[in-house]
């Protein structure tokens, strides 16, 4: 039967996964232990010997080692602990997250301009639409108050259809930059 060292030696030297499951092997009931004692749990601890397993394969090559059990033993031990630490910050999210009042409900502001009083959003609407560039606001009145086609604003107005579309649609985001910057302004007072 082969030494700790010399398994350890012989992985090093050509990686084979079979001589690292022998040497672990030896020492799983170890690595079972520290994980029940930390974890308190046994199916997590049967979990963490796996993954404990499955990290080491890569990492035992880089580090150095004098004593494997010892050196198993405090790899063990700060996985545990770093899955308690992680396992205890998920749950301080957890509990931030359902003690915040804004997750269940709305706030006393407003979420969102529709929220607001319709006399207020009527006047800063207006206000947006008289700021619009001379052809986009008739452009704007003519289809979304009077209910008019391209085609029959492009005769009203002598333009192209094409050019009705780009007031229209430069109209459309300059309007929504407008109420944006209404709707800072009202929240900044």
């Amino acid at each position: 039967m082969k030494t700790d060292e010399e398994l350890l030696s012989e992985f090093r030297s050509g990686s084979d996964p079979e001589l690292f499951g022998e040497l672990y092997s030896r020492y799983m009931h170890l690595v079972y232990g520290v994980c029940l004692k930390y974890l308190r749990d046994r199916e997590e601890s049967m979990d963490a010997v796996m993954q404990i397993f499955e990290k080491l394969l890569t990492e035992l090559p880089k580090q150095t080692i004098g004593n494997f059990r010892s050196w198993l033993h405090v790899v063990t031990k700060n996985y545990c602990l770093m899955q308690l630490r992680s396992q205890k910050s998920e749950q301080e999210k957890y509990n931030k997250w359902l003690n915040d009042p804004s997750v269940f409900m709305e706030t006393s502001s407003v979420m969102h301009p529709i929220d607001e009083d319709e006399e207020v959003i009527d006047k800063a609407l207006e206000d947006c639409i008289e700021r619009l560039k001379n052809e986009q606001k008739k452009c704007i009145r003519l289809f979304y108050f009077e209910n008019r086609c391209y085609n029959e604003i492009a005769v009203n107005l002598g333009l192209n259809e094409k050019i009705v579309k780009s007031h229209l649609q430069n109209g459309k985001r300059n309007l929504k930059l407008c109420l944006e910057e209404k709707n800072v302004k009202r929240k900044q007072k």
